[in-house]
């Protein structure tokens, strides 16, 4: 039988490399399916950690509504040539080649402060807790989580912002 952190880190792994999929791969429409596969481990591994709101609320707003949003730009974008996407390939391998390695790195350094802290993940919560005192006292790395997705979703639009400014020029 496999135990439950073999089935995490399983599902870590299966998430670590929809990510990569996600942010190297040449087409659009490819992206949208390992963002949309990404935030599908993500729900089913809320769902192991006891979060079952949080779960719902990204299954059904970032696995389905923004994929579907996604799906739709893309539909009514100008595809691009073969020789376009070979050279937007290129120049964003140049850009995130490092990326693996410093996922990589990351996730050695968080598992060190994990087993150095002895950080575990708490219970269920009761009723009797405050929202505020979960989430700054009990989800520190879940907030964490949240701040982080959060700065990279900012620089995704200033980057998309910048490219479409250097287009227009």
């Amino acid at each position: 039988m496999i135990s439950h952190i073999s089935i995490n880190t399983l599902l870590l792994l299966v998430m670590l490399i929809a990510v990569l999929w996600t942010v190297m791969g040449r087409s659009l429409l490819k992206a949208t399916i390992g963002l949309a596969l990404t935030s599908a481990v993500v729900t089913i591994l809320m769902f192991r950690l006891n979060s079952p709101l949080a779960a719902v609320f990204e299954l059904s707003v970032c696995t389905g509504l923004i994929t579907v949003v996604f799906v739709s730009t893309i539909s009514l974008t100008k595809p691009l040539t073969n020789k376009e996407i070979v050279e937007l390939s290129k120049e964003r391998n140049k850009r995130f080649g490092y990326l693996p390695i410093l996922l990589i790195v990351i996730s050695i350094a968080l598992t060190f402060i994990r087993i150095r802290n002895n950080i575990i993940i708490p219970p269920v919560t009761t009723p009797e807790l405050d929202v505020r005192r979960v989430m700054w006292d009990m989800r520190q790395l879940d907030m964490l989580g949240q701040i982080i997705v959060v700065i990279i979703g900012a620089l995704g639009v200033v980057i998309l912002f910048e490219e479409r400014r250097r287009d227009e020029w």
